[in-house]
């Protein structure tokens, strides 16, 4: 995957290992934790963590990891084809504490037979955490994929208060 526009880059520690964080100059393009599924590897952009996006994309994840409840609000450049935004923009409508299926969201994208792209399209989520794909659950309610791994969503999920512990 190559993102277009990158102006920065960053490292990021979190309670469930390092991440790397990338911004263009509309906003933060991605979120990435080490070894995760469809991570893009080495970025062409200069290590930065003092640009603007990352910046605050660290200041609210911090806030983040002392209360799942709170919101985001750094600016996203979520890039990806026309149905792919549509799916992310469907998982930030999922409130903390919240969790969805994946047919609700294909139908939130306006597509609601197209359950299985849109778990194509949210397992391509650039931004893990802050485009909360971690909160989409199976059918029946089952830990399926998370490009993360299950123990990262488990565990997302649970700080959220989604499952119990």
């Amino acid at each position: 995957m190559r993102i277009a526009g990158l102006v920065a880059q960053a490292r990021l520690d979190s309670p469930l290992g390092p991440l790397t964080a990338a911004a263009t100059d509309k906003g933060l393009a991605g979120l990435w934790f080490d070894g995760q599924a469809h991570h893009p590897g080495p970025l062409d952009a200069p290590d930065n963590p003092r640009h603007p996006v990352l910046a605050q994309a660290r200041r609210e994840l911090a806030a983040y990891w002392q209360d799942a409840s709170v919101g985001f609000s750094v600016a996203l450049d979520l890039q990806g084809t026309v149905f792919q935004r549509q799916v992310w923009r469907a998982l930030l409508k999922i409130r903390p504490g919240s969790t969805s299926s994946y047919a609700v969201i294909a139908g939130r994208a306006g597509s609601p037979a197209a359950g299985r792209a849109a778990g194509a399209a949210i397992g391509r989520n650039p931004v893990s955490i802050i485009v909360p794909c971690h909160r989409v659950l199976g059918r029946n309610g089952s830990l399926t994929g998370y490009a993360g791994g299950l123990e990262r969503k488990r565990a997302l999920l649970h700080r959220e208060g989604a499952l119990p512990p």
